[in-house]
């Protein structure tokens, strides 16, 4: 599946080696040199002041239906270096981990003691094998104001569906950090109409869904976006299954989040444990900004109403039930507390779906969507008050939604004349939707429903941000196709956010 354009490095002949475990092989299979063990690629997460996670994942051949990579059933043994320099001129660190099959081969690296504020390169070696070099970066000191966070967030990438051109564009830009905020893979087995064919069918079991992240590893557009930068990454519903909330058999989603993790830059703090994963936490930029993750669906309490994803109008009471959370209660505790506690000029909450209020319906009917947060109402509302309690320049990033959104939630959206408590910036897709528009016939009639909404592109593509003290400069970058490979990225709307004024100004 790889092009010319893979970051590939290595790739050289490798010795002989034999292939033991528990199933016998024959003579000739055990000889056979395992090659091109780095056709997943590199990636880099969790920047902390001293330290980052490495990841690599071995596999021969990506689309093997076992889900295993090709890969014998045995160890392999990765050495990695990380250094100052592209060059590996100066290495500052190094060390050798095991990639073992009960773990698909893949490799966590997760390192302490570095300098903070800082750009490093990595790269990893296993059986004279030499991966990809990547880039990746350290958060600034606690406390330190000094250095702008350039983070650019997208969602929802469907193999299927398109090209991953969205990831190559945001690796143009070189981030400090890329937020990807859920559909990282889709479970459906094959379309019928389809622009790329993906291998194995509906994602079941634990050799399904690592076969998906497998294949999407192979893209090159995506490698070269993982490999630029350091990741943050939270799911949504297709990482397990279209529209769950909680309902999920406990097998098929412990293997969705056992293949999540392993193939994915996180810490051993989101080390799946059967069918439950924490992974709401905070990364810190310095004092200029906290990026709270958030999981919309692992807590949250079924769809209202209707019982699945439809609209539902003002007879829907249930959306309105003041014990009803998306979030659950632990998760809620958590994040008032991280916002209680924050010293930062900003907070940015990375979560899935639209949490300003949003009416589909057109004229004086009213519609929500019970899938965000119109779905949970007290959630919203009590989001709202802690923000405006402790004062908070929060700024909401959202994915999910296949769309170019950008607008504010109000403290009350019950109440016209309540002040707004933040911005919401919501990213469009990587392919899903396919090419899309930039407006519809009836994207101004949807606008006027809702005057709280400044800003809509229908095309696919990311959000790219540049926060500092004084300012948060965002701009919607968009593709005019995805059905085709290698379409150029344009600024699709440009705002300014400043700190203390919760709207959007055009930039």
């Amino acid at each position: 599946m790889l092009t010319r354009r893979a970051l590939l490095a290595g790739g050289a002949s490798l010795a002989a080696s034999a292939a033991t475990g528990p199933r016998p092989v024959r003579a000739a299979a055990r000889r056979a040199p395992l090659r091109d063990l780095f056709r997943l690629g590199v990636a880099s997460g969790e920047p902390a002041p001293d330290g980052v996670v490495l990841w690599t994942r071995l596999a021969t051949d990506p689309p093997a239906l076992d889900g295993l990579g090709g890969m014998p059933r045995r160890q392999v043994s990765v050495d990695w270096q990380l250094a100052r320099d592209e060059h590996f001129r100066h290495v500052v660190r190094h060390g050798t981990e095991t990639a073992r099959p009960e773990a698909a081969h893949s490799v966590h690296v997760e390192l302490e003691g570095l300098e903070p504020g800082a750009e490093y390169f990595y790269r990893f070696r296993a059986e004279g094998g030499l991966s990809e070099t990547g880039r990746t970066l350290t958060a600034p000191a606690p406390g330190s104001r000094g250095r702008a966070l350039n983070l650019s967030f997208t969602s929802c990438a469907d193999y299927q569906t398109g090209w991953f051109t969205a990831y190559r564009r945001m690796a143009d830009d070189h981030p400090d950090l890329i937020a990807f905020l859920g559909d990282y893979v889709y479970e459906y087995g094959d379309y019928e109409h389809r622009v790329r064919d993906q291998a194995g069918g509906e994602c079941l079991d634990l050799a399904g869904y690592r076969l998906r992240h497998a294949q999407h590893k192979t893209d090159p557009d995506l490698r070269a976006a993982h490999a630029i930068a350091p990741w943050a990454v939270v799911w949504d519903d297709h990482d397990v299954r279209n529209a769950w909330a909680g309902d999920v058999p406990r097998r098929r989603r412990a293997a969705a989040f056992r293949a999540y993790y392993e193939n994915m830059p996180l810490r051993r703090a989101q080390r799946p444990h059967g069918a439950a994963l924490r992974l709401h936490r905070s990364i810190r930029w310095g004092a200029v900004a906290n990026l709270h993750l958030l999981d919309t669906r692992q807590y949250r309490d079924p769809y209202a109403c209707t019982g699945d994803s439809d609209t539902v109008g003002p007879d829907c009471a249930e959306r309105l039930d003041p014990g009803r959370t998306i979030l659950g209660p632990e998760q809620q505790t958590w994040l008032d507390a991280e916002l209680r506690d924050s010293h930062a000029t900003w907070d940015l909450l990375g979560q899935q779906v639209f949490m300003m209020e949003m009416d589909w319906a057109r004229g004086p009917a009213e519609g929500w969507s019970n899938e965000g947060w119109d779905g949970y109402v007290a959630s919203r509302d009590h989001l709202a008050a802690t923000i405006h309690a402790h004062r908070r320049n929060a700024v909401v990033l959202t994915g999910d939604v296949h769309s170019h959104w950008a607008g504010q939630v109000g403290r009350d959206h019950r109440d016209p004349g309540a002040e707004p408590v933040a911005v919401e910036l919501v990213t469009t897709s990587v392919t899903s939707a396919g090419d899309g528009r930039d407006e519809y016939p009836d994207t101004r009639n949807l606008l006027a429903e809702n005057p709280h909404v400044s800003f809509f592109n229908g095309r696919r593509g990311y959000v790219r941000t540049r926060i500092t003290e004084r300012e948060m400069t965002v701009d919607f970058r968009s593709l005019a196709y995805v059905t085709r490979p290698d379409a150029p990225a344009y600024t699709s709307g440009s705002f300014v956010i400043e700190p203390g004024d919760p709207t959007l100004n055009p930039a």
